[in-house]
């Protein structure tokens, strides 16, 4: 089981619940070019369907899907699902910074307190899936240590099965 509250010493994190979908819907507007590149719109009713969904087969009791807050704050998000596809790894549905804060670091800070938290739950490794063509997403993930195993087609949408493997120190392995 994560503790959500674990992930972060520089920010508050909570669950996300229905009373910040307005906030969250805002945070998703802002960033366009998320959306030139995935067939998910920045609509309540798509905020909606991320806090509920689950991967094939994942007790909904496996899923976190929550906020990183600077006081009041929505600095990010995060879909995060715990032991899939496998039970020694965890799966980052959804990740996306307010724009403000963008461009200073604070995403890769996160990205790394998440690493060394899962790590020191035992976790061996962490999966994506980044939407091909999207120059943004592809580099921020790859300047955090992930790794495109594989393309798939999901529903016409072209995308990237990337992942971040993690040995006994929480550092990237790399097969390079």
């Amino acid at each position: 089981m994560i503790d959500i509250t674990k992930l972060s010493s520089r920010y508050f994190v909570r669950s996300l619940e229905a009373s910040d979908i307005d906030t969250v819907v805002e945070l998703y507007r802002q960033n366009t070019i998320f959306y030139k590149y995935t067939k998910a719109r920045p609509t309540i009713e798509d905020v909606q369907d991320d806090m509920q969904a689950t991967p094939p087969g994942i007790d909904f009791s496996a899923k976190y899907y929550f906020g990183f807050f600077d006081n009041q704050e929505l600095v990010a998000i995060m879909d995060l699902v715990d032991g899939y596809p496998e039970a020694d790894l965890a799966y980052i549905g959804f990740f996306m910074m307010d724009m403000k804060h963008q461009g200073k670091q604070i995403g890769t800070s996160i990205i790394c307190e998440v690493t060394d938290y899962l790590r020191s739950l035992g976790k061996t490794a962490i999966r994506l899936a980044i939407d091909k063509g999207n120059p943004q997403s592809s580099h921020f993930w790859k300047k955090n240590g992930f790794k495109v195993l594989k393309e798939v087609d999901v529903d016409g949408w072209t995308k990237f099965v990337a992942e971040k493997r993690l040995n006994a120190k929480g550092t990237v392995t790399l097969d390079d």
